[in-house]
């Protein structure tokens, strides 16, 4: 048994949001099988004091994980939160980098979903086979497989490749996605693990595949967003999601 000091009422009322938001998150993403470990991070600014983030200690599965377990770290790399837990080296590495570098975005996902590891290590890369996958067309980039993500260098490498997309598969390792709110992180997360799913069970059919042409995909996503007036995309389903975690346990809100 894990006993934390719950910080409802410690910390700002912005902070405990943002909190609530991103463990409610973790318990999400643990319901859909996306990870049964206790490794892999997720992170998320405080809108108010944007220089700061909360992200998942280690050493909690993602089922465990609740606001008052979450650690605040700010850009340069110090730990602001008071906990006998710790961050992971590799997940603090390079979610430091990007929230110190891209100040337009509030939340990073990294994961390791098996088909998405598949993708990551098939040469062609992920083609668009649905209209659900078409939302990230023109909008993943690629980062080669560089060992374990512990250096500051290969954060600033993260960064570049990214650029100004919202989806990077990282090469023969992992998915990431960014997102202007944490809604928006997952919703398209959500919507990549989808497209690798397709695409995997696409390939186990063994018989010839179609991808929508280039033209098609490209203006199907442009209808996706405009829908949204380039909105964060996350309106409608992260509500819903928010709502599973407490059906689901609401025990994720201490």
């Amino acid at each position: 048994m894990i006993n934390l000091i719950s910080l409802m009422g410690k910390v700002s009322d912005d902070e405990w949001q943002e909190r609530v938001n991103l463990a409610a998150v973790f318990r999400v993403a643990y319901h859909y099988n996306w990870n049964q470990t206790i490794n892999n991070h997720i992170s998320a600014r405080i809108l108010r004091t944007p220089d700061q983030f909360v992200m998942n200690p280690a050493g909690l599965g993602w089922n465990e994980i609740t606001a008052s377990s979450l650690i605040t770290v700010d850009i340069f790399g110090n730990i602001i939160t008071k906990s006998d837990l710790s961050l992971g080296k590799s997940g603090q590495s390079f979610h430091t980098i990007i929230q110190r570098d891209r100040s337009d975005l509030q939340c990073i996902f990294h994961i390791h979903p098996v088909n998405g590891v598949v993708v990551s290590a098939i040469k062609n890369g992920l083609p668009f086979f649905d209209q659900n996958a078409c939302a990230l067309y023109g909008k993943v980039g690629t980062h080669e497989f560089e060992g374990m993500s512990e250096t500051k260098s290969e954060g600033e490498r993260i960064v570049r490749d990214l650029k100004g997309n919202y989806a990077l598969i990282m090469k023969n390792h992992r998915l990431l996605t960014v997102g202007r709110t944490i809604g928006e992180a997952f919703t398209l997360m959500q919507r990549l693990i989808k497209a690798c799913d397709v695409q995997i069970q696409l390939l186990a059919t063994g018989v010839e595949n179609m991808p929508i042409p280039h033209k098609i995909a490209e203006l199907t996503s442009q209808q996706l967003w405009k829908r949204r007036d380039n909105a964060p995309f996350s309106s409608r389903t992260w509500p819903a999601m928010f709502r599973l975690a407490h059906r689901l346990d609401p025990g994720f809100c201490d």
